[in-house]
């Protein structure tokens, strides 16, 4: 089983908003850089629930296709907010998560919300430095998840396979 690797999402999302490129390749340009982030995400909690020596596993493939759009989306809103909501505040960490896993959040919804815009909006322009932005914004994001304190890259990724009900 190949997993995909999330910094080649991003050189992907590169190729497409380089030269002179299409409405086409500017759309799938910022959608690529949003699944850079989500496909980061599905790795983490596969590797985290079922381990790295077990990617060619079908129980891996089923934990890493067990996360949805959404609950992505909810938990970052959780994150991002100065105080959680009563469902997820027993599991946070007192003090709230730490700052690169705030702004991994942050991040995660904005290019969600822009994934959205691009796939789905046929109104919406793009330019290449919109795409370039969102590209970089995800490239740095990737950066925080990965720099955040096991702790709480390992909260994150439990409420992301469990959320609480």
């Amino acid at each position: 089983m190949t997993i995909p690797n999330p910094d080649h999402f991003l050189k992907q999302a590169a190729r497409l908003a380089a030269g002179r490129p299409r409405q086409a390749d500017l759309r799938r340009a910022i959608s690529t850089a949003y699944y850079s982030l989500f496909h980061l995400c599905l790795i983490a909690v596969a590797d985290e629930f079922v381990g790295v020596t077990h990617r060619g596993t079908s129980r891996y493939a089923l934990v890493y296709r067990g996360i949805d759009h959404r609950v992505l989306k909810d938990l970052c809103t959780e994150i991002a907010k100065s105080r959680p909501s009563s469902r997820y505040a027993p599991h946070f960490p007192s003090g709230g998560f730490n700052p690169n896993l705030r702004a991994f959040a942050g991040t995660a919804l904005e290019l969600q919300e822009k994934r959205h815009e691009a796939d789905y909006d046929p109104q919406s322009r793009f330019n290449a430095r919109d795409a370039l932005v969102d590209i970089v914004a995800a490239r740095t994001a990737i950066a925080h998840f990965r720099t955040a304190p096991e702790d709480h890259r390992r909260l994150f990724l439990t409420l992301l396979f469990s959320p609480p009900r």
